[in-house]
Protein backbone atom coordinates (compact mmCIF):
# COMPACT_ATOMS: atom_id res chain seq x y z
CA UNK A 1 0.00 0.00 0.00
CA UNK A 2 2.37 2.72 -1.22
CA UNK A 3 -0.13 5.59 -0.89
CA UNK A 4 -0.27 5.12 2.91
CA UNK A 5 3.16 6.81 3.27
CA UNK A 6 1.85 10.14 1.99
CA UNK A 7 -0.81 10.50 4.70
CA UNK A 8 -0.50 13.71 6.75
CA UNK A 9 0.61 12.76 10.27
CA UNK A 10 -0.66 15.80 12.17
CA UNK A 11 -4.20 15.86 13.57
CA UNK A 12 -6.64 18.10 11.68
CA UNK A 13 -9.47 20.03 13.38
CA UNK A 14 -12.95 19.80 11.78
CA UNK A 15 -16.63 20.15 12.67
CA UNK A 16 -18.77 17.17 11.66
CA UNK A 17 -21.57 18.11 9.23
CA UNK A 18 -23.63 14.92 8.97
CA UNK A 19 -23.54 11.12 9.09
CA UNK A 20 -22.85 8.91 6.07
CA UNK A 21 -25.19 5.98 5.34
CA UNK A 22 -22.81 3.63 7.19
CA UNK A 23 -22.80 5.84 10.27
CA UNK A 24 -19.48 7.66 9.90
CA UNK A 25 -19.08 11.37 10.51
CA UNK A 26 -18.77 13.49 7.36
CA UNK A 27 -16.50 16.55 7.18
CA UNK A 28 -14.70 18.47 4.41
CA UNK A 29 -11.01 19.36 4.38
CA UNK A 30 -9.86 21.59 1.53
CA UNK A 31 -12.92 20.62 -0.48
CA UNK A 32 -12.42 16.86 -0.09
CA UNK A 33 -14.93 14.75 1.86
CA UNK A 34 -13.56 12.86 4.87
CA UNK A 35 -15.38 9.96 6.58
CA UNK A 36 -14.45 9.75 10.25
CA UNK A 37 -15.22 6.70 12.40
CA UNK A 38 -17.18 7.32 15.61
CA UNK A 39 -17.73 11.04 14.95
CA UNK A 40 -21.16 12.64 15.41
CA UNK A 41 -22.83 15.63 13.73
CA UNK A 42 -22.09 18.97 15.39
CA UNK A 43 -18.95 17.74 17.14
CA UNK A 44 -15.71 19.67 16.74
CA UNK A 45 -12.76 17.30 16.94
CA UNK A 46 -9.23 16.50 15.89
CA UNK A 47 -8.84 13.50 13.60
CA UNK A 48 -5.94 11.67 12.00
CA UNK A 49 -6.02 10.30 8.46
CA UNK A 50 -6.21 6.52 8.06
CA UNK A 51 -6.55 6.53 4.25
CA UNK A 52 -6.68 9.02 1.43
CA UNK A 53 -8.02 8.40 -2.07
CA UNK A 54 -8.62 10.58 -5.10
CA UNK A 55 -12.26 11.34 -4.24
CA UNK A 56 -12.39 10.95 -0.46
CA UNK A 57 -10.38 10.31 2.68
CA UNK A 58 -10.95 8.33 5.88
CA UNK A 59 -9.96 9.10 9.42
CA UNK A 60 -10.42 8.33 13.09
CA UNK A 61 -11.00 10.62 16.05
CA UNK A 62 -7.81 11.66 17.87
CA UNK A 63 -9.48 14.03 20.34
CA UNK A 64 -13.00 15.34 20.92
CA UNK A 65 -13.12 19.10 21.44
CA UNK A 66 -16.89 19.22 21.85
CA UNK A 67 -19.19 16.29 22.59
CA UNK A 68 -22.58 15.59 21.00
CA UNK A 69 -25.50 15.27 23.44
CA UNK A 70 -26.24 11.95 21.73
CA UNK A 71 -22.81 10.47 22.46
CA UNK A 72 -22.63 7.67 25.03
CA UNK A 73 -19.73 5.57 26.26
CA UNK A 74 -19.61 2.24 24.39
CA UNK A 75 -20.75 -0.68 26.54
CA UNK A 76 -18.24 -3.11 25.03
CA UNK A 77 -14.48 -2.87 25.67
CA UNK A 78 -13.78 -4.12 22.14
CA UNK A 79 -15.79 -1.40 20.39
CA UNK A 80 -13.69 0.43 17.81
CA UNK A 81 -11.40 -2.53 17.11
CA UNK A 82 -14.03 -5.20 16.40
CA UNK A 83 -15.95 -4.53 13.19
CA UNK A 84 -19.15 -6.16 14.42
CA UNK A 85 -20.66 -2.88 15.72
CA UNK A 86 -20.33 0.70 14.52
CA UNK A 87 -22.91 2.57 16.63
CA UNK A 88 -22.24 1.87 20.30
CA UNK A 89 -21.15 5.50 20.79
CA UNK A 90 -24.67 6.73 19.87
CA UNK A 91 -27.59 6.64 22.30
CA UNK A 92 -30.38 4.20 21.44
CA UNK A 93 -32.99 6.82 20.56
CA UNK A 94 -30.63 8.66 18.24
CA UNK A 95 -29.71 5.41 16.46
CA UNK A 96 -33.39 5.10 15.50
CA UNK A 97 -33.63 8.77 14.45
CA UNK A 98 -30.56 8.35 12.23
CA UNK A 99 -32.06 5.27 10.57
CA UNK A 100 -35.42 6.98 10.03
CA UNK A 101 -33.73 10.04 8.51
CA UNK A 102 -31.63 7.81 6.26
CA UNK A 103 -34.77 5.96 5.08
CA UNK A 104 -36.52 9.25 4.23
CA UNK A 105 -33.44 10.61 2.46
CA UNK A 106 -33.01 7.45 0.35
CA UNK A 107 -36.71 7.40 -0.64
CA UNK A 108 -36.48 11.05 -1.67
CA UNK A 109 -33.13 10.87 -3.49
CA UNK A 110 -33.22 7.40 -5.07
CA UNK A 111 -36.95 6.65 -5.39
CA UNK A 112 -38.22 10.22 -5.92
CA UNK A 113 -40.95 9.35 -3.39
CA UNK A 114 -41.92 11.12 -0.17
CA UNK A 115 -42.87 8.95 2.81
CA UNK A 116 -46.30 10.35 3.84
CA UNK A 117 -46.28 8.73 7.26
CA UNK A 118 -43.37 7.33 9.25
CA UNK A 119 -44.40 4.08 10.91
CA UNK A 120 -43.51 3.99 14.59
CA UNK A 121 -40.13 2.23 14.86
CA UNK A 122 -40.23 -1.35 16.13
CA UNK A 123 -37.73 -1.64 18.97
CA UNK A 124 -36.61 -4.44 21.26
CA UNK A 125 -33.58 -5.52 23.28
CA UNK A 126 -30.45 -3.47 22.52
CA UNK A 127 -27.97 -6.12 23.72
CA UNK A 128 -27.70 -9.91 23.66
CA UNK A 129 -30.24 -10.13 20.83
CA UNK A 130 -28.23 -11.88 18.17
CA UNK A 131 -29.11 -15.55 17.69
CA UNK A 132 -27.40 -16.21 14.35
CA UNK A 133 -23.79 -15.46 13.41
CA UNK A 134 -20.88 -16.76 11.42
CA UNK A 135 -17.85 -16.28 13.62
CA UNK A 136 -14.25 -16.43 12.44
CA UNK A 137 -11.73 -18.66 14.22
CA UNK A 138 -7.94 -18.20 14.14
CA UNK A 139 -5.08 -19.91 15.97
CA UNK A 140 -2.48 -17.19 16.65
CA UNK A 141 0.75 -19.00 17.51
CA UNK A 142 2.55 -15.84 18.68
CA UNK A 143 -0.13 -15.23 21.30
CA UNK A 144 -0.68 -18.91 22.03
CA UNK A 145 -4.43 -18.48 21.81
CA UNK A 146 -7.34 -19.11 19.50
CA UNK A 147 -9.36 -16.02 18.58
CA UNK A 148 -13.12 -16.45 18.08
CA UNK A 149 -15.22 -13.55 16.85
CA UNK A 150 -15.56 -11.00 14.08
CA UNK A 151 -13.16 -9.16 11.79
CA UNK A 152 -11.52 -5.93 12.81
CA UNK A 153 -13.08 -2.74 11.57
CA UNK A 154 -11.82 -2.04 8.00
CA UNK A 155 -9.37 -4.93 8.26
CA UNK A 156 -9.38 -8.55 7.15
CA UNK A 157 -7.85 -9.72 10.47
CA UNK A 158 -9.88 -11.30 13.23
CA UNK A 159 -10.38 -8.94 16.20
CA UNK A 160 -9.00 -10.10 19.52
CA UNK A 161 -12.18 -10.13 21.62
CA UNK A 162 -13.10 -11.94 24.84
CA UNK A 163 -16.85 -11.41 24.68
CA UNK A 164 -19.59 -9.99 22.46
CA UNK A 165 -22.39 -7.95 23.95
CA UNK A 166 -24.76 -8.10 20.98
CA UNK A 167 -24.55 -11.90 20.68
CA UNK A 168 -26.91 -14.00 22.77
CA UNK A 169 -25.06 -14.29 26.13
CA UNK A 170 -24.95 -18.11 25.97
CA UNK A 171 -22.39 -17.66 23.19
CA UNK A 172 -21.32 -14.02 23.55
CA UNK A 173 -20.10 -14.48 27.14
CA UNK A 174 -18.30 -17.75 26.35
CA UNK A 175 -15.95 -16.74 23.53
CA UNK A 176 -12.85 -17.02 25.73
CA UNK A 177 -13.82 -20.50 26.94
CA UNK A 178 -14.60 -21.49 23.35
CA UNK A 179 -11.15 -20.32 22.20
CA UNK A 180 -9.45 -22.19 25.04
CA UNK A 181 -11.31 -25.38 24.16
CA UNK A 182 -10.30 -25.09 20.48
CA UNK A 183 -6.67 -24.34 21.46
CA UNK A 184 -6.51 -27.84 22.99
CA UNK A 185 -7.57 -29.61 19.77
CA UNK A 186 -5.17 -31.33 17.38
CA UNK A 187 -6.92 -29.43 14.53
CA UNK A 188 -6.86 -26.03 16.28
CA UNK A 189 -5.43 -24.39 13.11
CA UNK A 190 -7.84 -26.22 10.77
CA UNK A 191 -11.08 -24.56 11.93
CA UNK A 192 -11.76 -21.34 9.97
CA UNK A 193 -15.27 -20.57 11.22
CA UNK A 194 -18.17 -21.51 13.45
CA UNK A 195 -21.81 -21.17 12.43
CA UNK A 196 -23.85 -20.16 15.48
CA UNK A 197 -27.56 -21.01 15.50
CA UNK A 198 -29.60 -20.35 18.62
CA UNK A 199 -33.23 -21.39 18.85
CA UNK A 200 -35.77 -20.72 21.58
CA UNK A 201 -34.24 -23.49 23.67
CA UNK A 202 -31.24 -24.80 21.74
CA UNK A 203 -27.70 -23.59 21.05
CA UNK A 204 -26.02 -25.26 18.08
CA UNK A 205 -22.44 -24.55 17.00
CA UNK A 206 -21.32 -25.97 13.65
CA UNK A 207 -17.52 -26.06 13.35
CA UNK A 208 -16.16 -25.89 9.79
CA UNK A 209 -13.29 -28.44 9.82
CA UNK A 210 -10.67 -28.58 7.05
CA UNK A 211 -9.28 -31.86 8.45
CA UNK A 212 -11.08 -34.63 10.35
CA UNK A 213 -11.23 -34.26 14.12
CA UNK A 214 -9.48 -37.01 16.15
CA UNK A 215 -11.38 -39.08 18.71
CA UNK A 216 -9.72 -37.05 21.48
CA UNK A 217 -10.82 -33.81 19.73
CA UNK A 218 -14.40 -35.04 19.56
CA UNK A 219 -14.34 -36.01 23.23
CA UNK A 220 -13.03 -32.54 24.18
CA UNK A 221 -15.76 -30.87 22.10
CA UNK A 222 -18.42 -33.13 23.54
CA UNK A 223 -17.42 -32.30 27.12
CA UNK A 224 -17.40 -28.58 26.34
CA UNK A 225 -20.84 -28.85 24.76
CA UNK A 226 -22.25 -30.65 27.81
CA UNK A 227 -20.70 -28.13 30.22
CA UNK A 228 -22.10 -25.12 28.33
CA UNK A 229 -25.38 -26.74 27.17
CA UNK A 230 -24.45 -26.40 23.51
CA UNK A 231 -24.81 -28.94 20.76
CA UNK A 232 -21.61 -29.12 18.71
CA UNK A 233 -21.62 -30.25 15.08
CA UNK A 234 -18.90 -30.66 12.48
CA UNK A 235 -19.03 -29.34 8.92
CA UNK A 236 -16.42 -31.02 6.69
CA UNK A 237 -17.58 -29.40 3.43
CA UNK A 238 -20.65 -27.29 2.39
CA UNK A 239 -23.54 -26.36 4.71
CA UNK A 240 -25.40 -29.58 3.85
CA UNK A 241 -22.56 -31.65 5.42
CA UNK A 242 -23.21 -30.45 9.00
CA UNK A 243 -23.42 -33.52 11.28
CA UNK A 244 -23.54 -33.99 15.06
CA UNK A 245 -20.48 -35.41 16.89
CA UNK A 246 -20.37 -39.23 16.84
CA UNK A 247 -23.03 -40.74 19.04
CA UNK A 248 -24.80 -37.43 19.73
CA UNK A 249 -28.42 -37.03 18.71
CA UNK A 250 -29.04 -34.28 16.17
CA UNK A 251 -30.37 -31.17 17.87
CA UNK A 252 -32.63 -29.19 15.54
CA UNK A 253 -32.97 -25.57 16.61
CA UNK A 254 -36.43 -24.02 16.40
CA UNK A 255 -38.15 -20.72 17.09
CA UNK A 256 -41.83 -19.98 17.64
CA UNK A 257 -43.91 -16.99 16.61
CA UNK A 258 -46.09 -17.08 19.70
CA UNK A 259 -48.64 -14.52 18.49
CA UNK A 260 -49.40 -16.60 15.37
CA UNK A 261 -48.84 -19.99 17.01
CA UNK A 262 -46.34 -21.11 14.36
CA UNK A 263 -43.16 -23.08 15.04
CA UNK A 264 -40.13 -23.27 12.73
CA UNK A 265 -37.38 -25.86 12.69
CA UNK A 266 -34.20 -24.85 10.90
CA UNK A 267 -30.68 -26.07 10.17
CA UNK A 268 -27.70 -24.13 11.58
CA UNK A 269 -26.48 -22.63 8.27
CA UNK A 270 -29.95 -21.65 7.02
CA UNK A 271 -31.03 -18.01 6.87
CA UNK A 272 -33.19 -16.94 9.80
CA UNK A 273 -33.75 -13.48 11.27
CA UNK A 274 -31.11 -12.74 13.92
CA UNK A 275 -33.38 -10.95 16.41
CA UNK A 276 -36.38 -13.00 17.56
CA UNK A 277 -38.06 -10.16 19.45
CA UNK A 278 -38.08 -7.85 16.42
CA UNK A 279 -38.93 -10.72 14.07
CA UNK A 280 -42.14 -11.40 16.04
CA UNK A 281 -43.11 -7.71 16.02
CA UNK A 282 -42.27 -7.46 12.31
CA UNK A 283 -44.40 -10.47 11.31
CA UNK A 284 -47.33 -9.12 13.36
CA UNK A 285 -47.00 -5.67 11.76
CA UNK A 286 -46.83 -7.14 8.23
CA UNK A 287 -49.95 -9.27 8.80
CA UNK A 288 -51.90 -6.32 10.23
CA UNK A 289 -50.89 -4.07 7.32
CA UNK A 290 -52.07 -6.63 4.75
CA UNK A 291 -55.59 -6.75 6.31
CA UNK A 292 -56.03 -10.42 5.47
CA UNK A 293 -59.29 -12.33 5.09
CA UNK A 294 -60.11 -15.89 4.03
CA UNK A 295 -60.91 -14.47 0.55
CA UNK A 296 -57.25 -13.49 0.01
CA UNK A 297 -54.75 -15.28 -2.21
CA UNK A 298 -51.36 -14.06 -1.02
CA UNK A 299 -47.97 -14.28 -2.69
CA UNK A 300 -44.86 -14.31 -0.47
CA UNK A 301 -41.72 -13.60 -2.51
CA UNK A 302 -38.20 -14.46 -1.27
CA UNK A 303 -40.00 -16.51 1.38
CA UNK A 304 -37.01 -18.42 2.80
CA UNK A 305 -38.06 -20.85 5.53
CA UNK A 306 -41.61 -19.47 5.44
CA UNK A 307 -41.07 -16.94 8.26
CA UNK A 308 -43.94 -14.86 6.81
CA UNK A 309 -45.62 -17.52 4.63
CA UNK A 310 -46.84 -19.74 7.46
CA UNK A 311 -48.19 -16.88 9.61
CA UNK A 312 -49.93 -15.54 6.47
CA UNK A 313 -51.54 -18.95 6.00
CA UNK A 314 -53.14 -18.74 9.45
CA UNK A 315 -55.27 -15.80 8.24
CA UNK A 316 -55.52 -15.90 4.43
CA UNK A 317 -57.39 -18.32 2.18
CA UNK A 318 -54.43 -19.44 0.07
CA UNK A 319 -50.70 -18.58 0.25
CA UNK A 320 -47.94 -19.19 -2.30
CA UNK A 321 -44.31 -18.86 -1.16
CA UNK A 322 -41.47 -18.52 -3.67
CA UNK A 323 -37.75 -18.80 -2.89
CA UNK A 324 -34.58 -19.48 -4.89
CA UNK A 325 -32.87 -21.81 -2.39
CA UNK A 326 -34.10 -25.42 -2.69
CA UNK A 327 -33.01 -26.59 0.82
CA UNK A 328 -34.91 -23.66 2.35
CA UNK A 329 -38.03 -24.52 0.34
CA UNK A 330 -37.87 -28.18 1.41
CA UNK A 331 -37.62 -27.01 5.00
CA UNK A 332 -40.50 -24.57 4.54
CA UNK A 333 -42.68 -27.45 3.28
CA UNK A 334 -41.70 -29.54 6.32
CA UNK A 335 -42.57 -26.64 8.62
CA UNK A 336 -45.96 -26.22 6.92
CA UNK A 337 -46.67 -29.92 7.65
CA UNK A 338 -45.36 -29.53 11.21
CA UNK A 339 -47.90 -26.73 11.76
CA UNK A 340 -50.75 -28.55 9.94
CA UNK A 341 -51.12 -25.73 7.42
CA UNK A 342 -52.55 -27.16 4.19
CA UNK A 343 -53.51 -23.89 2.44
CA UNK A 344 -49.91 -23.04 1.57
CA UNK A 345 -47.64 -24.13 -1.29
CA UNK A 346 -43.98 -23.42 -1.99
CA UNK A 347 -42.08 -23.09 -5.27
CA UNK A 348 -38.39 -22.82 -6.10
CA UNK A 349 -37.58 -19.98 -8.51
CA UNK A 350 -34.72 -17.55 -9.05
CA UNK A 351 -36.52 -14.22 -8.64
CA UNK A 352 -33.66 -12.28 -10.22
CA UNK A 353 -34.64 -13.93 -13.54
CA UNK A 354 -37.78 -13.67 -15.69
CA UNK A 355 -40.44 -15.85 -14.01
CA UNK A 356 -43.57 -14.90 -15.99
CA UNK A 357 -43.88 -18.30 -17.71
CA UNK A 358 -43.91 -20.25 -14.44
CA UNK A 359 -47.37 -21.61 -13.53
CA UNK A 360 -47.60 -19.88 -10.12
CA UNK A 361 -46.69 -16.55 -11.72
CA UNK A 362 -49.66 -16.75 -14.11
CA UNK A 363 -52.11 -16.79 -11.19
CA UNK A 364 -53.71 -13.71 -9.63
CA UNK A 365 -52.97 -12.50 -6.08
CA UNK A 366 -54.88 -9.99 -3.96
CA UNK A 367 -51.96 -9.25 -1.60
CA UNK A 368 -48.19 -9.58 -1.90
CA UNK A 369 -45.45 -9.65 0.71
CA UNK A 370 -41.81 -9.47 -0.30
CA UNK A 371 -38.63 -9.66 1.76
CA UNK A 372 -35.69 -9.71 -0.68
CA UNK A 373 -31.94 -9.77 -0.04
CA UNK A 374 -29.83 -6.60 -0.18
CA UNK A 375 -30.09 -6.56 -3.99
CA UNK A 376 -33.83 -5.76 -3.77
CA UNK A 377 -36.61 -6.97 -6.06
CA UNK A 378 -36.43 -4.88 -9.24
CA UNK A 379 -36.55 -7.89 -11.62
CA UNK A 380 -39.78 -9.28 -10.22
CA UNK A 381 -41.70 -5.98 -9.99
CA UNK A 382 -42.94 -5.87 -13.60
CA UNK A 383 -45.09 -8.95 -12.80
CA UNK A 384 -47.25 -6.76 -10.52
CA UNK A 385 -49.01 -5.48 -13.66
CA UNK A 386 -50.40 -8.99 -14.11
CA UNK A 387 -51.06 -9.85 -10.43
CA UNK A 388 -52.71 -6.49 -9.62
CA UNK A 389 -52.55 -6.90 -5.82
CA UNK A 390 -54.51 -4.38 -3.73
CA UNK A 391 -51.86 -4.30 -0.99
CA UNK A 392 -48.11 -4.82 -0.92
CA UNK A 393 -45.91 -5.07 2.15
CA UNK A 394 -42.19 -4.79 1.37
CA UNK A 395 -39.66 -5.76 4.06
CA UNK A 396 -36.08 -4.73 3.36
CA UNK A 397 -32.57 -5.00 4.83
CA UNK A 398 -31.23 -2.29 2.50
CA UNK A 399 -32.98 1.11 2.35
CA UNK A 400 -31.38 2.11 -0.97
CA UNK A 401 -32.84 -0.83 -2.94
CA UNK A 402 -36.17 -0.45 -1.12
CA UNK A 403 -36.19 3.23 -2.17
CA UNK A 404 -35.38 2.31 -5.78
CA UNK A 405 -38.14 -0.32 -5.87
CA UNK A 406 -40.61 2.06 -4.17
CA UNK A 407 -39.91 4.50 -7.02
CA UNK A 408 -40.87 1.80 -9.54
CA UNK A 409 -44.05 0.83 -7.65
CA UNK A 410 -45.20 4.45 -7.20
CA UNK A 411 -43.96 6.20 -10.34
CA UNK A 412 -44.44 3.39 -12.88
CA UNK A 413 -46.91 0.81 -11.54
CA UNK A 414 -49.62 3.02 -10.03
CA UNK A 415 -49.21 2.23 -6.34
CA UNK A 416 -49.45 4.69 -3.49
CA UNK A 417 -46.93 4.57 -0.66
CA UNK A 418 -48.98 4.67 2.56
CA UNK A 419 -46.23 4.48 5.15
CA UNK A 420 -42.74 3.22 5.83
CA UNK A 421 -40.60 2.83 8.92
CA UNK A 422 -37.59 1.17 10.48
CA UNK A 423 -37.31 -1.92 12.66
CA UNK A 424 -34.42 -2.14 15.09
CA UNK A 425 -33.28 -5.61 13.99
CA UNK A 426 -29.58 -4.77 14.47
CA UNK A 427 -29.07 -2.29 17.35
CA UNK A 428 -25.52 -0.88 17.78
CA UNK A 429 -24.86 -1.31 14.04
CA UNK A 430 -25.60 0.86 11.02
CA UNK A 431 -27.74 -1.89 9.40
CA UNK A 432 -31.25 -0.66 8.66
CA UNK A 433 -34.19 -3.07 8.48
CA UNK A 434 -37.30 -1.38 7.15
CA UNK A 435 -40.87 -1.99 6.05
CA UNK A 436 -43.18 -0.18 3.61
CA UNK A 437 -46.88 -0.50 2.76
CA UNK A 438 -48.22 0.23 -0.76
CA UNK A 439 -51.84 0.20 -1.89
CA UNK A 440 -53.32 0.23 -5.38
CA UNK A 441 -54.44 3.73 -6.38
Amino acid sequence: MAHKKKLPQDPVTVTIESLSHDGRGVAHVEGKVVFIDEALPGETLEFVYTDSRKDYAEGKVAQLLTRSEHRVDPACPHFGVCGGCSFQHVDDGEQIHFKEALLQEQFRRIGKVEIPQIWQALTGPHWGYRTKARMGVKWVAKKGRVLVGFRERRNPFLAEIDSCKVMHPLVGENLLALGEMIAGLSIKDKIPQIEVAIGDREVVLAFRVLEPASDADKQRMREFGRQHEMSICLQPKGPDTIVPLDGEAEVIPSYTLVEQGVKFNFRPAMFTQVNYDINQKMVTRALEALELTKEDRVLDLFCGLGNFTLPLATLAGQVVGVEGDLPLVKHARENARLNNLDNVEFHVADLSKDVKDLPWCKQKFSKVLLDPSRAGAAEVLHNFKHWQPERIVYVSCNPSTLARDAGILVNELGYKLVKAGVMDMFPQTAHVESIALFVKK
